[in-house]
């Protein structure tokens, strides 16, 4: 096999690896907009909070001590132990379900029966709170997350692969992080269709998303269920994060991924777990793939618009993306 062919296969795989990273983005924003209609903008902040909120219960940190140590004139910063890996990630869960809870009390339950523009400019102020408080909780340095998760190349991948080619080629070089995070994200998509397609939240969720006011006028709580669904999603941001935030560090310029997942929703559709999966991995190889054949041509640097236009393609074409619902109004 020649060179090129073997340099693009690897350029794809990888590209199906970024893909599922995408996707694990995009998933906290398909289940809030199925159970709700509400296109969280906050998705991102979600995970950098998560990932911020991990790393400090990791390292003991404690909370807001900068905003501590100026009003007391203390110089207190970590409580002096650390907590393991998966400890640490159980609590973290129990910090997004209290999130979650509060998300509910003191912005959603008071928006029932809003217009989506209203829930979606709540999103927005959420974001930037969260953002905000993230701050000054845990403070704005960047941060090393280490739980564990194997990094690097992959040299048994290396090693199958390197006699395929010429002495030029040394075989598919590709990270042992993402490997991993894609099999994390298969579990987790599994699960989640399992959840929202043959449980009772699951059904409850979608009977929410369809309709607020009849859900309520058939016995189901709206309160729980926004519980629920925000939870879920925070654990997905949470999930997001550790692998993110694993991968390059834990950085507020962490919740910009959010942006990633836009042509991601656009592609998969808004409202199919299973789309964001197949949009992230659209988006993944065809923005390497692209970078690999026609970035030299146009000076590269392709893979910072390349998704975008591709999803204005898909709004023009087809606005509901692959796997969403086609919406017929009737006037």
């Amino acid at each position: 096999m020649s060179d090129q062919f073997l340099f693009a296969t690897e350029v794809f795989f990888n590209g199906l690896m970024a893909g599922v990273l995408y996707a694990l983005v995009a998933l906290g924003f398909v289940l809030i907009y199925k159970a709700s209609g509400i296109f969280n903008y906050a998705q991102g902040v979600m995970a950098l909070f998560a990932a911020m909120t991990l790393v400090g219960i990791m390292q003991g940190q404690v909370p807001f001590s900068h905003i501590i140590n100026a009003m007391f004139g203390t110089e207190v910063h970590h409580f002096g132990w650390h907590v393991p890996a998966l400890l640490a990630i159980l609590l973290t869960v129990g910090v997004m379900v209290i999130f979650a809870w509060l998300v509910q009390r003191i912005v959603m339950r008071h928006l029932v029966g809003q217009e989506p523009i209203i829930l979606f400019m709540a999103t927005i102020g959420l974001a930037y709170f969260l953002e905000g408080f993230s701050d000054l909780m845990w403070g704005s340095e960047i941060k090393k997350l280490d739980v564990g998760l194997p990094q690097g190349g992959s040299f048994w991948i290396e090693d199958m692969t390197a006699g395929l080619g010429s002495d030029n080629f040394y075989g598919f070089f590709i990270d042992q992080l993402d490997i991993v995070a894609t099999v994390i994200a298969a579990f987790l998509v599994a699960g989640l269709v399992l959840f929202a397609q043959y449980t009772k939240q699951g059904r409850a969720m979608r009977a929410v998303a369809d309709d607020h006011q009849a859900a309520l006028s058939v016995g189901i709580s709206l309160n729980f269920i926004w519980v629920l669904v925000w939870s879920v999603a925070g654990f997905v941001a949470l999930v997001a994060g550790i692998v993110w935030g694993t991968k390059s560090g834990v950085q507020f310029s962490l919740s910009l991924i959010a942006l990633k997942a836009l042509p991601v929703l656009m592609l998969g559709g808004f409202t199919s777990i299973p789309g964001a999966i197949v949009g992230g991995l659209i988006i993944g190889v065809g923005e390497k793939l692209f970078e690999f054949a026609i970035g030299p041509m146009v000076g590269g640097a392709t893979e910072n618009w390349f998704a975008y236009v591709l999803a204005l393609l898909f709004l023009v074409f087809r606005p509901q993306g692959l796997f969403g619902e086609k919406i017929i109004e009737r006037v």
